[in-house]
């Protein structure tokens, strides 16, 4: 019994762990992420997950583009042309490839 609640308590903080490294992470793919608040980071990924189609998506990145240009610009503050590729969320096309790197993903 002590020894299924040290795995399972074990399995927990690895959860937890990895989705708050997850999480911060996500925040760098938003563009100009570092000018925005928590809140205003949910709205984002919220508004593109909830993107109809693929047009709707860039619309919306394409519009937070534009904010966080000037934003950054009232802020004297410089971001790269272009956001990130891709975007943010879980749209089409995301959570395709990546991982730990190259390879079929079987250890033999």
């Amino acid at each position: 019994m002590m020894k299924q609640a040290l795995i399972i308590s074990t399995l927990m903080s690895t959860l937890l762990l990895s989705a708050g490294v997850s999480m911060a992470a996500g925040n760098n793919q938003i563009y100009g992420s570092q000018l925005m608040t928590n809140q205003e980071r949910l709205e984002y990924r919220k508004k593109t997950m909830n993107a109809k189609t693929a047009e709707e998506r860039e619309r919306i990145r394409s519009e937070h583009h534009a904010m966080m240009k000037e934003r950054a610009k009232s802020q004297n503050i410089t971001l790269p042309e272009e956001p990130p590729a891709g975007g943010t969320g879980m749209g089409k096309g995301m959570n395709q490839g990546g991982g730990m790197g190259p390879g079929g993903g079987r250890n033999y």
